[in-house]
């Protein structure tokens, strides 16, 4: 059976590494200099493992109902792991300044936000809170995790990436995406040593996966809560 990948070059890049993403893409990722041949070897010879990965049910089964949600009063949206109502208001004291988004237990949104479009402004409004709000409690803890691990990154960014929930890059930039922000403390924080151990290991060998136990005792009660509810994390409400 044919197996479907696509490769990825970069002329900074000193291993080849393959990424099955949540949406079953196989990414192979490799130096410049790496030929087609060798890259189709090596595929080959990781081919049950990827099969494994494209095929995990509980990782990609499809929720028995769509998710998605409209904004509007009564219906909620998550905010680190827990659900919060959501009420629209005519007014907002106290707000965000960039979004008037108000949140105290509840979500409180401007109703109005122009003549046309108010729902989908709504949601524009919204992801720009979480957003604001992930850059506001991730990078703190990047660079704590970091200080522990005892590694050195460039820069971390707060990415919009659906099917990836972070990446460590050849520069050593650790990229998070926003969407972590909905999700439990503990799962932020393994993403995080997740893509910082990269640094010390960049394939998914026994040693790395030590090495991120030995920061995150929750490990896999993490990674059980991101196959149970990434899919309802990828939405952007």
């Amino acid at each position: 059976m044919q197996l479907d990948y696509t490769i990825k070059r970069s002329a900074k890049r000193r291993k080849l590494t393959i990424t099955v993403e949540r949406d079953r893409t196989v990414i192979v990722h490799a130096p410049t200099s790496t030929s087609d041949e060798r890259i189709a070897e090596v595929v080959e010879s990781r081919r049950q493992w990827i099969y494994e990965k494209v095929k995990h049910e509980q990782k990609y089964d499809e929720l028995p109902h769509p998710p998605g949600k409209e904004l509007v009063s009564g219906e909620s949206a998550l905010y680190l792991g827990r659900n919060y109502r959501i009420e629209l208001v005519d007014s907002v004291e106290g707000g965000d300044a960039r979004t008037g988004i108000q949140f105290d237990h509840k979500f409180f949104v401007p109703r109005n936000l122009g003549t046309r479009g108010a729902e989908a402004k709504r949601k524009e409004v919204l992801r720009e809170w979480y957003k604001a709000k992930a850059a506001e409690k991730i990078k703190p803890r990047v660079d704590q995790h970091a200080r522990e691990l005892g590694v050195q990154f460039a820069e971390c960014r707060i990415v919009d990436n659906r099917y990836r929930w972070g990446s460590c890059t050849v520069k050593d930039n650790v990229n998070l995406n926003w969407r972590l922000i909905k999700a439990p403390m503990f799962v932020i924080d393994y993403v995080i040593v997740h893509e910082l151990a990269h640094l010390l290991e960049a394939n998914h060998t026994p040693r790395f996966w030590n090495i991120v136990r030995s920061q995150i005792s929750t490990m896999d009660k993490a990674k059980q809560w991101l196959k149970e509810h990434g899919q309802i994390l990828e939405e952007d409400i």
